[in-house]
């Protein structure tokens, strides 16, 4: 979704709030990009689970600039991370005068034919000179070779992120590897844009977690119900043991209960 860079600086950080279009009523390029998009936020959201100091959007409109809202250049990245500011503050949208300024720490475009090239010329130089976001991806849901990623030097100018061995890449900001997931998610099979932790575990989704919980639950009921039916065995080869000694002493003349 283009984004086109208009002026900027501290003095339009101080106006004052206008009327602001919060849906410009187009939806995302496909099913595919909508459900990507979600998937990142809410797997982040659910690694973030007992934290409140984050907050994670995607096509939601980034407001910086009185220009920009003059020229209603609404469109908003896919995926969008700011962290150290207060997250349990809801929002139809960013609006950087009202944040003290605070442009995405990480942005994530999901890319299709009509918006490759703009995704990594127009809206790359926008959020380097601009927005100063430190780690910016691009990647097509339709395509898993297509991710690609930028993090700012210290020269603030971005320098291509190289690959791993798996082709994952180091989102430095978060702690994390974005890398894809070949998957059903929704109904959907693709190669899906997911995290990962430094050790290379999925970061899992709500539902996923659940599914993880209730297979270890379902694992520790069959190895209680195992263990119970062992015991019950063993129980049972002790009583019969039992009976024999005493059909044994029986035959010998003794009284097993003497």
């Amino acid at each position: 979704m283009p984004v086109i860079a208009t002026e900027t600086g501290l003095e339009k950080l101080k106006m004052p709030p206008v009327d602001l279009i919060y849906d410009d009523g187009e939806p995302l390029e496909s099913n595919r990009h909508r459900v990507g998009m979600n998937v990142l936020i809410r797997s982040l959201n659910q690694a973030y689970a007992p934290r409140n100091d984050f907050f994670a959007g995607g096509n939601m409109f980034v407001y910086y600039s009185s220009h920009q809202v003059k020229n209603k250049d609404f469109r908003g990245p896919d995926f969008f991370v700011f962290l150290n500011i207060d997250g349990s503050h809801p929002r139809q949208a960013w609006v950087v005068w009202e944040e003290r300024g605070r442009y995405p720490d990480v942005i994530v475009e999901l890319m299709s034919s009509s918006t490759a090239k703009i995704d990594i010329t127009t809206k790359k130089d926008l959020y380097e000179q601009t927005f100063r976001t430190k780690n910016y991806f691009v990647y097509d849901p339709f395509d898993s070779s297509s991710l690609r990623g930028w993090c700012l030097d210290h020269n603030q100018s971005y320098q291509e992120i190289e690959r791993s061995a798996r082709g994952w890449l180091w989102c430095s900001v978060l702690g994390f590897w974005l890398g894809t997931w070949s998957g059903t998610i929704d109904r959907e099979t693709a190669p899906w844009l997911r995290f990962y932790d430094s050790n290379f575990n999925l970061l899992l989704l709500p539902e996923e977690v659940e599914q993880q919980r209730a297979y270890i639950e379902k694992q520790r009921a069959e190895a209680e119900r195992e263990r119970a039916e062992a015991e019950r065995e063993r129980a049972e080869a002790e009583r019969e043991r039992a009976e024999r000694l005493a059909a044994r002493l029986r035959e010998l003349g003794e009284d097993p209960m003497e």
